[in-house]
């Protein structure tokens, strides 16, 4: 046999080798691709949820100690109020 011919053929059954090594890890990744996209939609449906908790907390009245003065709990969901809104355009854009 002649060696071009010999090392051809080591050729082309080193390429079906990495063909198939590919098709393999494409399958692979695949699978992780779709796993993760379910975790992104579990995650989205318990960021909304919080973000509707925070919203309901932020709506309600300040309170206010014996001074007159708002709790720092108080300030922070305040200050949360804009990422709710935020929060609440670019959900309904995505759905």
């Amino acid at each position: 046999m002649n060696p071009l011919v010999s090392r051809k053929k080591l050729l082309i059954a080193e390429s079906e080798l990495n063909r198939a090594h590919l098709v393999h890890e494409y399958q692979e990744l695949a699978t992780e691709a779709s796993a993760l996209a379910g975790r992104f939609v579990n995650f989205t449906s318990l960021a909304s949820a919080a973000m509707s908790l925070v919203a309901v907390l932020v709506s309600s009245k300040p309170a206010t100690d014996a001074s007159g003065k708002t709790s720092w709990w108080q300030k922070l969901l305040q200050g949360a109020r804009p990422l709710a809104a935020l929060w609440t355009v670019f959900r309904d854009r995505s759905e």
